[in-house]
């Protein structure tokens, strides 16, 4: 997760909301992103899709099957079903994201695919992926 903050640190000196993500897969890093809305015009930017497009090509695989994603910002919607979508083992996030996260749509995600066995950890560096969130918006405001 450090790793992840460390991408995150990267998006906010490039003023684009800090979220920093990493890829591992058999113990090794195969994988950095960090958001780039801004930068590309849009949403498919989110840190967690550039990841996921880094580690195919890394691997030679869409298929995610041993890798663990690692972001400090819970995934919206739309990362989360990609993310459920390459077949990763599971998802560790920092931050709680209320307005975005993929939980408000929960729901949905229960019965939507049937390749499902994705393990989501939450609140780890909690507070640091939270800090620099908060550091970004004030410096906005």
């Amino acid at each position: 997760m450090r790793q992840a903050l460390k991408q995150a640190q990267k998006a906010f000196d490039q003023e684009e909301v800090p979220v920093g993500c990493v890829i591992i897969c058999d113990g090794k890093v195969i994988a950095r992103a960090y958001n780039k809305t801004e930068q590309k015009d849009t949403q498919c930017a989110h840190a967690e899709l550039l990841a996921l497009q880094k580690a195919g090509k890394k691997i030679g695989n869409w298929r995610l099957l041993d890798c663990w994603l690692y972001v400090t910002l819970e995934p919206c919607a739309m990362c989360m079903h990609a993310i459920r979508l390459h077949r990763l083992v599971g998802v560790v996030y920092g931050a709680d994201s209320p307005l975005f996260g993929y939980q408000l749509d929960n729901k949905a995600f229960d019965s939507l695919y049937k390749y499902d066995t994705l393990e989501v950890i939450s609140g780890v560096l909690q507070k640091e992926s939270g800090n620099i969130l908060k550091q970004f918006f004030k410096k906005r405001r």
